[in-house]
């Protein structure tokens, strides 16, 4: 099969899991039929932890990526064309790092990006904006040049407004706001103290900074400020408001930085389960831009990196 019909990597590293894909078809090669193009057969579709990816350093982060393919693919089948949506891959010095080391060791035509850039190829757009807000958040275009524009994704500490994570950190921030105020607990607090499993809400401070891992460990914990929203809680009402405000701010960055925004395709493990998130993300963006048109994205952004990678057979 390799012989007459290419074999297209398509990668989403995100931060918490991976999910390769890798299908036999797409566009034809050098002395193919051009009916290649309309014939794709599942090669490969394999979901593992990204646990061992280490972007930051090339070397190490091409090797997983191999290592990686030669796990997923059948024995004895081989890549024609790899593409890679990575998390935090932010800038395209790190992407072309990566992506020579790693065309290096395979030999073949490779392509790496950041994750929110598989968006709008999955969604079967030319252009426009991704927009992801999952764990962490953030939000890349192109200007009508080509160049890439990506903003946010800053982590847990600093940034990723809107995201799980930066959603806990913003409630923990909230109630110890209320808590100097002499405000009594209200149903933020006693989920948030249950979550983290804390006897009162001073004692949130030193358990968010005892996380090691502060993106996922924080993250983990937005359910309770979803639950306490239902429960009628003001202050959550408030944080997860201000979290929308916040995605569609990233948005109204990259438009005027001068980046198309007409289409948002917008995915993540958050804003996509949670509907008072994207609908306070819909209702700032429409007020904000009225011209952009947010689309939730309904395949697996996995489909966006197996489009770029066919896109270089």
């Amino acid at each position: 099969m390799q012989d007459s019909t290419p074999i297209a990597v398509g990668i989403d590293v995100g931060g918490t899991k991976t999910h390769l894909r890798a299908e036999a078809g797409g566009n034809p090669g050098p002395g193919q039929s051009a009916v290649a193009d309309h014939v794709r057969m599942s090669v490969a579709d394999h979901v593992r932890m990204s646990r061992g990816w280490r972007p930051h350093d090339p070397l190490s982060a091409a090797a997983w990526l191999a290592a990686l393919i030669d796990e997923a693919l059948p024995q004895g089948a081989r890549p024609a064309a790899v593409a890679v949506g990575g998390h935090a891959c932010e800038t395209p010095r790190q992407c072309e790092e990566i992506r020579s080391a790693l065309h290096t060791l395979l030999g073949v035509p490779c392509l790496v990006v950041g994750d929110a850039e598989l968006l709008v190829p999955a969604a079967g757009l030319d252009k426009g904006v991704g927009l992801v807000a999952g764990t962490g958040s953030v939000a890349v275009g192109r200007l009508p040049g080509g160049d890439t524009v990506q903003v946010g994704g800053w982590g847990a500490v600093l940034g990723d407004e809107g995201g799980s994570a930066g959603l806990v950190r913003e409630a923990a921030r909230a109630l110890w706001a209320a808590h100097d105020r002499g405000d009594p607990p209200d149903a933020l607090a006693a989920r948030l103290i249950a979550a983290f499993g804390v006897p009162e809400v001073p004692a949130l401070g030193a358990a968010l900074e005892s996380a090691t891992q502060p993106s996922s460990e924080w993250g983990r914990h937005a359910p309770s400020v979803f639950a306490a929203a239902e429960d009628g809680s003001p202050i959550a009402r408030r944080v997860i408001a201000e979290g929308g405000r916040a995605l569609a701010s990233l948005v109204v960055r990259l438009a005027g930085r001068g980046v198309p925004v007409d289409d948002v395709v917008v995915a993540g493990s958050t804003v996509l389960v949670q509907p008072a998130l994207y609908e306070a993300f819909t209702g700032a963006l429409a007020e904000a831009l009225p011209s952009a048109r947010p689309r939730p994205l309904r395949v697996p952004p996995v489909e966006g990196a197996v489009a770029l990678a066919r896109s270089l057979l």
